[in-house]
């Protein structure tokens, strides 16, 4: 096996790179999600311990947030007195790896101290992925020249804020800890939540083990031992985290999860997270043959999916940015459901449900939304957290020269209702999961079809139904007028909503009449949908056979961004939130979009490339989910240049911080497009009435494919091989 493929490094160290490498280097359970900072710590480093669920809305702040937990990490090592640092003495050898397929993050270090004394230095941490609760720490030191004295200092910092905002009203080092322990006890400030954070240190050889310090928010646990020439010292440190999310006293269980894993032992806590691993990854593995780069990149995005997800909650959501950085301070979005949860139920069908049900979960404040809105049923929140509602702020913080943005997603940017009835559809084509569907996924899809027919607007001059005050995909374009997108997704939608309704009747007639009455899905109601999808208005040129974007696009000032190249930022931040009204350069994949979720919308082969070659030049790729899905696109139109650029371009978003922006944290939504873009696109996997179909265009470099899916309950194995 190539072990390459399975892991990324970086060798030499690269300080200018704290931030990117410590969010490629996120290491997460589905529970807790831990960045790459260092133990010793640096002046500047971003660390962050984030948990699915706790959101606080801190002093002064519009919206909520993840709240960065106290840093489990904290660890000094002192060599005869002098701290280890990678800024001082002298580093003589430096890698760190993460190991895809073991989710362990491991650096080594070959340093001398200014004393002359040259120690080696490995450090191992990983969340354990069979104990969602546990954070596991493995470091060795062994001096090479001379004798020493070692001095380690475990602690915890609770001194850690989201970026300058504290959130927390209580923080202390709770009463009931045993005396091998150091904790913080902690509880939000706005949203009340409980949290603990205990941890326990044991060495490899005798020495001495005091507390370290009694400062009340740094909590520490000194070790002192004298090591002969070559003589290693290994210490584990393991960390329990509880919230008031899982049960009521988070303290004493952190603490009985300290105590189990400590009668369990470094090496069986190690081997059975692996094991966990390995049977995510048998599911979930991309296996290409011919292309090494490929294969790596397809590995680490899916990682991050994967260490996002959460296991055994259904409560919470994977956010834009995972649980590997502050970007959109944790907030979920339409990424989760177009792009993390096809890969998910295919793969992962149990993940995949989970994350459906935390939309049912949160239903109420879809529809609490509708109400305040002047609309029925429910309409989701463009942003959401752990309440449902509306999160999304209605401006940006003041510019330099004091200005602010409206932002007016939240209000308009409603096609997400949709997005989420069409993740149900897809996760119940794969999985034929009738408890979830007919249960739970129905009611969100019949009731966000409520909500467009009243949101629906007739114009009574031309006969038609239409959409006015958009946005779509491309957010370049605000409130615009009959959105291609939106007007196509809410007609499948109704459509959609319509033929369950009717397969509800014949099947479960019993549930049937319960959301009929519920949602009041009268007579009157659904002929009005089939009005709305027999009337509603498409914007398109006839005579060039093509979907025109929205009302008056076609109208906008012609900008080529071949001009514009290279740049380093997005082309609105360029020319300005103004000036991006007024031309006809669009963010992301919007027809295109269109044309993966519903090709048939846009009509045939020959539509869709001519739609394909309108649309391909003008997109700026601002957002990072827009190339992996021009990639799926151009495949199945056998546009296989254009197909891998784009791919090749999704591959590189977060390892080469291609849009400079990692350190918010790894993109989500390219993360699970790359899964896309290869399945769905160079494979051509997708489902066909009550059947799978493959219709595969692989690159050139490609000589075979593999990879595992599941489809209504069985797993199949699929191989495809290049025939040149």
């Amino acid at each position: 096996m190539n072990q390459r493929a399975w892991q990324i490094s970086e060798a030499p160290f690269n300080p200018s790179k704290l931030h990117h490498a410590e969010t490629i280097y996120s290491i997460g359970n589905g529970y807790m999600g831990v960045r790459a900072t260092f133990e010793e710590g640096y002046a500047g480093e971003l660390a962050s311990t984030l948990i699915h669920g706790i959101f606080d809305q801190g002093v002064g702040e519009l919206v909520p947030e993840l709240v960065s937990l106290p840093n489990p990490l904290c660890l000094t090592i002192s060599i005869d007195g002098e701290a280890f640092s990678m800024t001082s003495g002298k580093i003589l050898g430096y890698s760190m790896t993460l190991d895809l397929q073991k989710a362990l993050l491991t650096r080594s270090v070959l340093w001398q101290n200014d004393k002359g004394q040259i120690v080696t230095l490995n450090f191992e941490r990983f969340a354990s992925l069979n104990r969602e609760h546990l954070l596991v720490q493995h470091i060795s030191v062994r001096p090479l020249n001379s004798a020493c004295k070692v001095t380690i200092c475990a602690s915890l910092d609770g001194s850690v804020t989201n970026e300058g905002v504290h959130h927390w009203k209580m923080l202390v080092v709770p009463d009931n800890l045993p005396s091998d322990h150091i904790g913080l006890h902690g509880i939000t400030q706005q949203s009340g939540y409980g949290v603990a954070v205990v941890s326990s240190l044991h060495s490899s050889i005798g020495g001495n083990s005091v507390p370290g310090n009694a400062d009340p928010i740094h909590p520490a646990r000194t070790f002192t031992a004298n090591l002969a020439r070559e003589q290693q010292l290994v210490i584990t440190r393991l960390t329990a985290i509880h919230t008031t999310r899982d049960n009521a006293d988070p303290v004493t269980t952190a603490n009985r999860t300290l105590d189990e894993a400590e009668s369990t032992g470094y090496d069986s806590l190690f081997s059975e997270h692996c094991a966990e691993w390995k049977k995510y990854w048998y599911n979930s593995d991309i296996q290409i043959e011919g292309d090494e780069l490929a294969q790596k990149a397809l590995r680490f995005t899916t990682y991050h999916v994967l260490i996002a997800a959460p296991r055994h909650d259904e409560h919470v959501s994977i956010g834009a940015k995972t649980l590997s950085g502050p970007g959109y301070k944790g907030h979920v979005f339409w990424d989760t459901e177009l792009f993390i949860l096809p890969l998910l139920s295919v793969t992962q069908p149990k993940l995949a449900r989970n994350l459906l049900m935390y939309r049912y979960h949160t239903l109420q404040g879809a529809r609490n939304k509708a109400k305040e809105a002047g609309y029925e049923g429910a309409m989701y929140p463009w942003e959401a957290t752990d309440t449902g509602e509306e999160t999304t702020p209605r401006w940006t913080n003041p510019l330099p020269d004091g200005s602010r943005i409206r932002i007016w997603t939240g209000d308009n940017e409603q096609h997400i209702s949709t997005d989420i009835s069409y993740a149900i559809m897809l996760y119940w084509g794969w999985t034929g999961d009738a408890e979830f569907f007919v249960n739970y996924g129905a009611e969100i899809v019949l009731d966000t079809a409520v909500f467009w027919g009243s949101r629906a607007e007739y114009n009574t001059e031309k006969g038609r139904y239409e959409l006015s005050q958009q946005i779509g995909p491309d957010e370049y374009h605000e409130n615009v007028n009959n959105s291609v997108f939106t007007n196509s997704v809410v007609r499948w939608h109704l459509q959609t909503a319509l033929d369950l309704l009717d397969w509800l009747k014949k099947s479960y007639p019993e549930q049937a009449a319960t959301l009929t009455i519920n949602l009041k899905l009268t007579t009157d109601r659904l002929e009005k949908w089939r009005d709305i999808i027999a009337r509603m208005y498409i914007p398109r040129d006839e005579m060039r056979g093509v979907l025109e974007q929205f009302d008056g696009f076609f109208q906008l000032e012609p900008l080529n961004l071949d001009y514009w190249t290279p740049k380093i930022k997005n082309i609105d931040a360029i020319i300005g939130h103004e000036e991006i009204q007024k031309v006809g350069v669009i963010k992301q994949a919007d027809v295109v979009m269109l044309m993966a979720l519903l090709p048939d919308a846009v009509g045939d082969d020959a539509a869709r490339l001519r739609n394909w070659k309108l649309y391909y030049p003008l997109a700026d790729h601002g957002s990072s989910l827009s190339p992996s899905t021009h990639a799926w696109v151009a495949a199945r139109l056998g546009q296989m240049d254009d197909a891998y650029d784009m791919f090749s371009h999704a591959a590189t978003i977060d390892l080469e911080d291609n849009k400079g922006n990692v350190r918010d944290g790894i993109h989500a939504a390219a993360a699970g497009g790359l899964w896309e873009a290869a399945v769905f696109g160079f494979a051509g996997l997708r489902l066909d009435g009550d059947e799978f179909v493959l219709d595969p265009h692989l690159p050139d470099d490609w000589k075979s494919v593999q990879f595992r899916i599941f489809f209504r309950g069985k797993q199949r194995s699929i191989r495809l091989t290049a025939e040149r």
